[in-house]
């Protein structure tokens, strides 16, 4: 599975969890270390675990998460207000919650987050908080690692964050990297170990680590530098995710393309090389958003039930979640964590 953000969905639907649950960085109102099925995430949870009696506790939500960002211990989820909160292992313990509102009337705009930092976009700058530093106060003051000034005349609406007027931000010291303006990027997915970019003209780049084929250049060499994915180019790509070790995209058309590590069959291929992955249910070709018809399938690694079919069996064939299906959910945005699966759908009975 890819470790993906996308676009921030609409406010009318609702979040879903499955996986890795041991501090309940998922779920956080369910008992158990292991969350098989999709389970509603409840203003991010309700409730400690029994045997825990945390003294943070969730905000009322009125709306569910624009945006939800997940680490390895804990999650954090951005409204369109601007607030953000935590769960998960914060504040020094596990099946903890943190809320954070609006500070000073000024709305957070986006965020990116990793085990240790959680990186904020502001209309007029960028900051690094230092996650385990945060306290039930919500006071993020004492927080605040790191900050990159904006210039007004920088804002691009027409780019995605992590990327910012220049370059890039990442969760990794020093935070900000430059790139080429002859590049004019568009979209940037941050994977373990390497990146993936989008330009203007559906051209995309990967670099960094290659040693598991994660950039699709035919290697496991190296790039310091962005270089383009020749078994792809010609191909207007239109959307792009980037797991730890291997990377997904689809073309304008909707088809998929996957390359890089295999072990636990995250790409239901064998093959370092770009290669059109097709489902072999219903032969309908499937991103890992779920987007298009509405349903959503996963495959790879299964342990912690983060493929959401009630077992912890792994799959190297796409297999489609059937609770979104028989409740008459249609899947409109997925994140996948590192043990963990979000999802946002609308509808239901």
């Amino acid at each position: 599975m890819a470790a993906t953000v996308s676009a921030a969905p609409s406010t009318s639907g609702r979040w879903f969890g499955f996986g890795f649950n041991r501090f309940g960085q998922t779920v956080p109102g369910v008992a158990a270390d292991r969350v098989l099925e999709p389970r509603h995430l409840a203003a991010c949870g309700s409730g400690p675990r029994p045997g825990h009696s945390p003294d943070i506790q969730p905000a009322p939500a009125p709306a569910p998460a624009r945006k939800v960002c997940p680490a390895w211990s804990h999650s954090a989820g951005w409204r369109g207000d601007g607030s953000i909160y935590f769960w998960g292992f914060v504040a020094d313990g596990p099946w903890h919650q943190i809320y954070i509102n609006n500070r000073d009337q000024q709305r957070c705009r986006d965020i990116l987050t990793s085990e240790k930092y959680l990186l904020t976009l502001w209309q007029d700058r960028v900051e690094c908080w230092d996650v385990p530093s945060l306290r039930p106060t919500g006071d993020t003051m004492g927080s605040v690692i790191w900050t990159k000034l904006l210039q007004e005349e920088e804002e691009n609406p027409n780019t995605a964050f992590p990327l910012i007027p220049g370059g890039y931000i990442t969760t990794t010291p020093p935070f900000y990297k430059a790139l080429s303006p002859r590049l004019q990027a568009r979209r940037l997915a941050l994977g373990g170990e390497h990146a993936l970019m989008l330009t203007f003209d559906w051209t995309l780049y990967s670099w960094g680590s290659g040693r598991h084929g994660q950039l699709g250049h035919g290697s496991v060499e190296d790039e310091a530098e962005p270089r383009v994915v020749e078994a792809l180019h010609g191909l207007a790509m239109a959307e792009v995710a980037a797991g730890t070790w291997h990377s997904i995209c689809t073309n304008a058309s909707g088809d998929v393309y996957v390359w890089g590590w295999n072990e636990s069959g995250q790409l239901g291929l064998p093959t370092k090389l770009p290669q059109k992955l097709q489902s072999e249910e219903e032969h309908q070709q499937t991103g890992p958003s779920g987007e298009g018809c509405g349903k959503l399938y996963t495959w790879g690694w299964g342990n912690y039930g983060q493929l959401g079919h009630g077992q912890t069996d792994s799959s190297d064939v796409p297999r489609l979640v059937e609770y979104f299906a028989e409740n008459r959910l249609s899947v409109m945005d997925v994140v996948c964590g590192p043990w963990n699966t979000f999802v946002f759908a609308q509808g239901g009975i």
